[in-house]
């Protein structure tokens, strides 16, 4: 894989304009197919779902979510290695990124990388919904460079939305086999928040970079990967499988087989309510002690889904990370698209 004390974040009041399609984005397409977004929470996602559709929820008019505070987390145990940190889904909001990496030391007043041999993940999502996502992988692939000269790293995992813009610059309209009638990339990414600005901004070196990440990393007994779900398990049985399985089906370049890997990587809530035994059997397969995860938004996670028509968006109460599924797993993705909170927190946790 080539992956070369500052303020608390400005909390935005989310409107209903933050989950609206913009005017660019009114293109014919098929009719919304069911998905997880428009399932109460507790369905399960309908077999063959595919994210033709807006893919989150709105979070019903005075809802919010008391996410557990979690206490300063201890040093690293293994004095020899920097302390770890993972950062949850970042959609663009690189104001938001810089505050927080700051907080937490990891960067300067100049956003440069102020942590020596820290260790730094990205759970994926850089893109869609926010204001600058080239800005955000700008960044990542900089502190890459500058992490690695002070001797520690800064990678990234990929995450859907990652895939959702590469099939969007590769296959435009091209009509693909969603497995319920047709579907394009360009429709999908424009329906999820893809933001023109970012489309024009987006250089070879983006599209690069963003093939070669990986999938899925353990780091320190934690198992890190983007999207809470076990279709990981349909591309190896080892970590290495996995991420070598995503590299090829992105060197292919074929648009169904890119598609498939996007529908299967959106999906999510397989650790909620019953679900500590798939976390146990991803961790089963690939290793780990815990699965760390982006994707699913802490407040989608504890709240309850409502209408996208008609209502406002409180604000949710998102303080840390939530720990869940029997202590097994956890969520990173604060909601900083719904004036959440950017998560960088330092593993392991406190328990």
């Amino acid at each position: 894989m080539t992956q070369g004390a500052g303020q608390e974040p400005v909390v935005r009041t989310a409107t209903l304009r933050d989950f609206r399609v913009p005017p660019y984005a009114q293109v014919p397409a098929p009719a919304p197919l069911p998905h997880p977004g428009n399932a109460a929470v507790g369905d399960e996602p309908p077999e063959g779902y595919t994210p033709t559709a807006r893919d989150l929820p709105v979070i019903n008019r005075g809802d919010t979510v008391q996410v557990e505070v979690v206490p300063e987390p201890r040093p690293a145990a293994d004095s020899g290695r920097g302390p770890l940190y993972v950062v949850g889904d970042v959609h663009g909001y690189l104001d938001e990124l810089l505050a927080a990496l700051g907080e937490q030391g990891l960067v300067d007043a100049d956003g440069r990388w102020a942590a020596g041999n820290a260790r730094l993940w990205f759970l994926g999502d850089f893109t869609d919904r926010g204001p600058d996502g080239i800005g955000v992988i700008d960044l990542v692939m900089r502190l890459s460079a500058e992490a690695a000269a002070a001797g520690g790293y800064c990678k990234a995992l990929m995450g859907n939305h990652e895939l959702l813009l590469l099939g969007a610059k590769r296959f435009g309209d091209t009509p693909v086999n969603s497995g319920a009638g047709t579907a394009t990339f360009q429709a999908a990414w424009l329906l999820n928040g893809g933001q023109k600005t970012d489309m024009e901004r987006l250089e070879d070196v983006h599209l690069q970079w963003m093939a070669r990440l990986d999938a899925v990393v353990e780091e320190d007994g934690h198992l890190l990967m983007h999207s809470d779900t076990t279709a990981y398990l349909d591309y190896g049985s080892t970590i290495e499988d996995v991420n070598d399985t995503v590299h090829a089906i992105l060197t292919r370049n074929d648009a169904d087989e890119c598609w498939e890997l996007f529908r299967k990587l959106t999906k999510r809530f397989a650790f909620r309510d019953e679900g500590a035994q798939a976390v146990r059997e991803l961790m089963s397969t690939y290793g780990g002690q815990r699965v760390v995860h982006g994707h699913s938004p802490i407040p989608y996670l504890l709240g309850e889904v409502g209408s996208e028509e008609g209502e406002d968006v409180a604000r949710p109460v998102v303080d840390g990370p939530h720990v869940y599924a029997e202590g097994l797993a956890i969520a990173m993705d604060g909601g900083v698209t719904m004036a959440g909170k950017l998560l960088v927190v330092q593993l392991p946790l406190h328990d």
